[in-house]
């Protein structure tokens, strides 16, 4: 909700009308566009029409002008974009934010390093002598999909890097390993069935468009462990089964309010060739006195799934990889790919792994290789922004 009093907004008004004259001119101008939108109406739509068009102009003064935290760099907007277009590069968290911008990385633009909009810092320079403006989303779907929109709206964007750590579900894959992945799947999206339904029988909606059982379910009693108790039933589990959706899609270069699905969200077949010499690049694989082996690689192609859920549980790391084909799990990646082909950008995902997702004995080694995995990424980043700039 805005905060501004109704005092504040008239004064707000007052002061953004100016003069006497600039608010008469402001009058001409709603009149005559008032005459465009009514024609020869009766008096009534007139006066609906007018009424409409002061409160809208009233609002959107009213709302600008009560927000002077941001006031200053909405007005820099327009000489930065001017200096566009930017890549525009989306990162989870700060100690994946701090490689990147560290003095031999980033280049802070000397005029205006930074602005703070809407609750983020964008941060403007260049890396590696290509245009960038850089964000730190915060965690998690909802965050990410907010952040990589904001970014779009505010500033000329030609196209979306993403990048941090992840867990692995596949035991192809080991801790430092960086995945660029062709195709991303959100794993959060569900219908939970209730207890005594089965697989055939159809979901609340189904029959409407808006839910389906074509990318199958994760039923809660495959997971039963048998207990020593007689009598106790194991066939059966009040959770029953989660069924897992696609997401719906309201594209840019589609109708509006007209739908469209997407399980699978494919990334940007250009970026994933220009990748391609990535496979070579060596990457850092030891912390302090402890190294992996094997040695990290990059790996490009397979598929990535993210939620709002950090997994750290072998048997739904396990489930995702069986059932979805995936590789990697994070909390953010879907979210952006789904929000850049939205609006027809160009985008890819690095994501470096920092354990395992649960999948082995020992405890999560995220705290042993995350920083290491955070630095890998950043590093294929960097390579992958060079060899943009050259094809």
């Amino acid at each position: 909700m805005n905060p501004c009093t109704h005092s504040e907004r008239i004064g707000s008004l007052r002061e953004a009308e100016g003069s006497k004259a600039r608010r008469q001119a402001k009058i001409d101008s709603m009149n005559r566009a008032l005459s465009m939108l009514t024609g020869h109406r009766p008096g009534i739509v007139r006066l609906q029409v007018w009424m409409l068009l002061v409160v809208t102009v009233s609002l959107a003064l009213g709302t600008v002008e009560c927000l002077p935290a941001n006031k200053t760099a909405y007005k820099l907007l327009p000489e930065i974009n001017a200096n566009g277009p930017y890549l525009g590069f989306i990162i989870p968290n700060p100690y994946e934010l701090q490689p990147f911008i560290a003095p031999d990385v980033f280049t802070p633009n000397v005029h205006t390093p930074y602005v703070d909009l809407a609750g983020r810092r964008f941060y403007i320079g260049t890396i590696e002598g290509q245009k960038t403006i850089a964000v730190m989303c915060g965690l998690g779907m909802l965050n990410a999909g907010i952040t990589t929109q904001q970014l779009f709206d505010f500033f000329d964007i030609s196209g979306i890097l993403h990048y941090g750590i992840a867990g692995g579900a596949d035991d192809n894959l080991h801790v430092g390993d960086v995945s660029i992945a062709s195709s991303w799947v959100h794993t959060g999206l569900w219908v939970w069935q209730r207890a005594g339904n089965d697989e055939n029988d159809e979901l609340p909606l189904e029959s409407d468009g808006d839910y389906t059982r074509k990318y199958g379910a994760l039923n809660f009693k495959t997971y039963n462990i048998q207990t020593k108790r007689p009598g106790d039933r194991v066939d059966h589990n009040l959770l029953n089964r989660v069924w897992l959706q696609p997401e719906e899609v309201f594209a840019v270069t589609g109708v509006p309010e007209v739908r469209d699905h997407l399980f699978y969200v494919p990334v940007t077949k250009r970026y994933l060739e220009v990748a391609k010499p990535l496979e070579n690049l060596e990457l850092q694989y030891c912390v302090n006195q402890t190294c992996l082996d094997p040695k990290p690689k990059v790996v490009i192609g397979l598929r990535g799934a993210a939620a709002s859920v950090f997994v750290d549980n072998a048997a739904f790391r396990n489930f995702l990889h069986d059932k979805y084909k995936v590789s990697t799990l994070d909390m953010e990646s879907s979210a952006i790919a789904l929000v850049s082909v939205t609006n027809n950008i160009p985008y890819l995902i690095i994501r470096a792994l920092s354990d395992s997702a649960g999948g082995n004995a020992d405890p999560n080694q995220i705290s042993t290789f995350g920083a290491l995995a955070a630095d890998n990424a950043v590093l294929v980043v960097r390579t992958f922004v060079k060899l943009l700039a050259q094809s």
